[in-house]
């Protein structure tokens, strides 16, 4: 079989190509140029995608004796991802841009591409498993539940599953590190990548204010008192505790969170924790992992963060929306998120949060 894999420079993606060459396959290996300016390229091991990850690509290709190439898709990263992101928190709303990136890049751009070349799959480091029943994938968690990425991969559907492989579903970071490391593969101790890769420097909300500049506003508490001012709206997410800066303390002296956020008028609404207590979360757009959309209410498991507790629901769906009744109280649920949703560990679909109450 002719795969392509997709060779972020990190040690996961670096161990999923050598396993693919143990297996027989014919293996090209293809590093992702993402940023329109390559000059704004990090140093090094705060993300993903950077100079120095692209180097590390290579010498792995090298080292395994694959061919390599690097894959400019940065015109429709900034149209799909960052563009994207920037519009969600302009309109008040918190998105996962990895699980984006997923969606539109890594396993549709980039399988788009791979196809028409030829090949007859696409191999990811990604932790998760795949079962196949004829032409039917059944997408789960993968064995080490630290490293689980099936929450970030809930937005492909069966067409792209099909033609994808995840060489590590059953592996342990630690073991991969070992493999690596025996293999003599220079990034077999690199650090894992974090943070969002477009932003560099780590700082999401001096990034969106350069993208959307600043507005002043008002941060209110819940009975409507201003309590403090911003200087843009996009600065904050649903949840949020830290870097508030409000003028005004409350009157029990407890800490405050971010209970809401109106584009409208740029306000900020804070207030205690208890208040971002929710039970119901509406969805829309759903996708399916599953090969037949799963219509009608039923029992299962939803996660609303990359690395969330599952948390158990009545979940019921429409063609084009959900409604998730939770057993328990969570808190800090922003539109924007995804929820995806598992019976047990099958990943069966996921939507975008549209409010939660």
């Amino acid at each position: 079989m002719r795969v392509l894999v997709a060779m972020s420079g990190g040690v996961d993606s670096s161990v999923a190509a050598a396993r693919m060459v143990a297996d027989g396959h014919e293996v090209v290996g293809v590093h992702l140029a993402l940023n329109r300016n390559p000059q704004t390229y990090r140093s090094g091991a705060r993300g993903c995608c950077s100079l120095e990850d692209s180097l590390d690509a290579r010498r792995v290709a090298d080292t395994l004796g694959i061919p390599f190439y690097v894959w400019d898709l940065s015109e429709r990263f900034a149209a799909d991802v960052v563009d994207d992101f920037v519009a969600e928190y302009a309109a008040g709303r918190t998105p996962n841009p990895c699980l984006r990136c997923n969606e539109k890049i890594k396993f549709a751009a980039v399988l788009e591409r791979g196809l028409a070349l030829g090949f007859d799959a696409v191999a990811t480091g990604h932790y998760a498993r795949l079962d196949r029943a004829g032409d039917d994938v059944a997408l789960r968690r993968a064995a080490d539940a630290a490293k689980d990425q099936s929450y970030v991969l809930g937005v492909l559907t069966q067409d792209q599953l099909r033609r994808s492989l995840f060489p590590l579903y059953g592996t342990v970071k630690a073991d991969v590190r070992a493999e690596a490391e025996a293999l003599g593969l220079r990034t077999a101790s690199k650090p894992d990548s974090h943070d969002i890769c477009f932003i560099a420097d780590g700082d999401t909300a001096g990034f969106l204010t350069r993208e959307l500049g600043e507005r002043d506003g008002l941060i209110l508490d819940a009975a409507g008192a201003v309590v403090g001012t911003h200087t843009g709206h996009h600065q904050f997410t649903v949840g949020q505790r830290r870097g508030l800066r409000l003028g005004v303390p409350a009157a029990d002296g407890q800490p405050r969170y971010v209970l809401g956020i109106s584009p409208v008028d740029n306000t900020v609404t804070v207030g205690p924790h208890e208040r971002l207590a929710v039970s119901r979360i509406e969805g829309i757009r759903p996708s399916w992992a599953v090969p037949e959309p799963r219509l009608g209410a039923w029992r299962g498991l939803v996660q609303v963060r990359a690395h969330g507790e599952p948390m158990p629901a009545t979940i019921t769906a429409a063609p084009a929306s959900v409604t998730i009744e939770l057993d328990a109280l969570a808190f800090g649920i922003a539109p924007g998120q995804a929820a995806v949703a598992y019976d047990g560990d099958l990943v069966v679909g996921a939507s975008t949060i549209a409010a939660a109450a």
